[in-house]
């Protein structure tokens, strides 16, 4: 199967067809899809699924994707790597990693809130000016662009995965949900506010989620913050002590004997030596 690469940080596409059966491949980067007009069957990963205006996709790296054509369509792609990433600000590479880390990656159009769609549209079409364009500042328009883009499918992938009935628990996800969107505010993480936000005794909920995920609230969240420090270390440059900071640790020592205790190196040998 045919294997797409990456040659800079993003690249922009505007593809417009009558018919189009594109093969199988995969790619080496992460990909962004909206539709601008016309019907028809995306493949991802063997599910079939119909597109139509105004639908946005995530296609991740290793996914299979394809296309089937039924009338005039045109597609808007933007695609990025890891240096892409490298050049944002925090807040840009939160909303990232909660669409890499937290997302279900299940196949579908991710935009669930209606009135998103024309904004989306309107940002996709003056990418479409700005890259046939010689303006002045040009390049940082089209990254503002791409990260409003960005912001509002992490929006909408929160909204979506959000889903609490009557005050109580519909399956363990809502929980876990929780963990990820208020991974970086340590008061909210305490178990006494995540059970007061379910309208559960902390005893409870304590209990529900270990005995669905067979392991503690407490271990769950060290883990999905080490898995987050794993994302910095690899695609950004950002400094040990403030990711330290940054993740509620008192100190750099103090990640330094966490992270070594978990993953058996230091975070500085983790980022010089990739993956163990």
């Amino acid at each position: 199967m045919k294997m797409r690469n990456l040659y800079g940080a993003y690249e922009l596409e505007l593809l417009e067809t009558q018919y189009y059966q594109a093969k199988p491949h995969r790619n080496t980067f992460f990909e962004m899809v909206f539709v601008l007009d016309g019907t028809g069957l995306q493949i991802i990963n063997e599910y079939q699924l119909p597109y139509a205006q105004d639908k946005l996709f995530l296609i991740f790296p290793q996914d299979t994707h394809s296309f089937n054509v039924d009338t005039y369509s045109r597609f808007f792609f933007i695609r990025f790597n890891n240096d892409y990433i490298k050049t944002q600000n925090s807040q840009n590479i939160r909303e990232l990693e909660y669409i890499f880390n937290s997302h279900n990656h299940l196949p579908g159009c991710i935009l669930k809130t209606v009135t998103d769609k024309p904004l989306i549209r309107a940002a996709v079409e003056a990418l479409i000016r700005e890259k046939e364009s010689n303006s002045p500042h040009r390049e940082q328009i089209i990254q503002q662009l791409i990260n409003t883009i960005i912001s509002y499918s992490a929006r909408n992938l929160t909204l979506q995965e959000k889903e609490v009935f009557g005050g109580k628990i519909s399956g363990v996800m809502p929980v876990i949900n929780y963990i990820h969107q208020h991974i970086f505010e340590p008061e909210k993480l305490k178990i006494n506010c995540i059970a007061k936000s379910f309208n559960l005794s902390p005893k409870y909920i304590g209990e529900y989620f270990k005995k669905h995920t067979g392991e503690s609230l407490q271990h769950y969240i060290m883990l999905y913050k080490l898995k987050l420090i794993e994302s910095r270390l690899h695609l950004t440059d950002i400094r040990i002590n403030e990711i330290a900071l940054e993740f509620g640790f008192t100190d750099q020592s103090h990640l330094n004997r966490i992270f070594k205790s978990y993953k058996g190196k230091t975070p500085s040998s983790y980022r010089k030596n990739g993956t163990m």
